[in-house]
């Protein structure tokens, strides 16, 4: 399996093995003395976040790039065969970050590559708290991190092909989650008539933000009359 041939490289890596390759001692050890790798908490009250490492303040020398990805449906690859276990990839994606030339795992001793076919994460799952002006939305990621929407993890809206939208929910540094198709249409449902920058839009309300969908005019035009 794909997570056994990692511990194997890994092991390699650490005993001077050639190549890029992923090293579990040195995640695991990043993850033990942070406290990362924590489950994902209740959405409901306000959750907290798990403990997650200091990435964004790691700048190890980068070792190139690995044979690993992220399919558009969240599943994590590892030389083309799928990561099976959802605490591996539940701790990759603790270590997860991206720069200014693309996606990387990082440790405090070490940095490689890995491609990302759209968005890191998914959001599987919604709750909606309150309704009207205090209305708040929860997303729980397939990585288990509950984010909720507002003015510092925004929603954005990207046209998908045959004119359908794409929603992504922001989850920490730049990276951001896919909202899944089950959900788009619980968000379209929530949409109201705001204003955004000025002018009219058709957009999603949470935590006091409005996030623009399309605009107010052509929404109108097809029979929405919501207000």
């Amino acid at each position: 399996m794909a997570e056994d041939f990692i511990a194997r490289r890994g092991k390699q890596s650490a005993s001077g093995g050639g190549g890029a390759t992923l090293n579990i001692e040195n995640i695991a050890t990043a993850l033990g003395s942070t406290g990362g790798g924590h489950d994902a908490t209740e959405a409901n009250g306000g959750p907290a976040q798990r403990a997650l490492p200091p990435v964004e303040r790691w700048n190890p020398p980068f070792c190139g790039d690995i044979d690993m990805r992220i399919a558009r449906d969240g599943t994590w690859f590892y030389r083309g065969t799928p990561i099976g276990r959802p605490a591996l990839v539940r701790l990759f994606s603790t270590i997860l970050r991206k720069d200014s030339d693309g996606y990387v795992l990082v440790t405090p001793v070490e940095k490689v590559g890995i491609k990302v076919e759209d968005a890191p994460f998914l959001a599987v799952e919604m709750t909606v708290a309150h309704r009207g002006t205090d209305q708040v939305l929860r997303f729980l990621t397939n990585v288990e991190d509950w984010v909720e929407a507002g003015a510092s993890h925004p929603i954005r809206f990207e046209k998908a092909a045959c004119d359908g939208i794409k929603p992504y929910i922001h989850v920490r540094g730049d990276l951001w989650a896919l909202v899944t198709r089950a959900l788009v249409l619980d968000l379209v449902e929530l949409g109201e008539i705001g204003e955004h920058d000025g002018a009219r839009c058709f957009g999603v309300a949470s935590a006091g933000s409005f996030f623009p969908m399309a605009n107010a005019d052509e929404v109108e035009s097809v029979g929405f009359n919501r207000s």
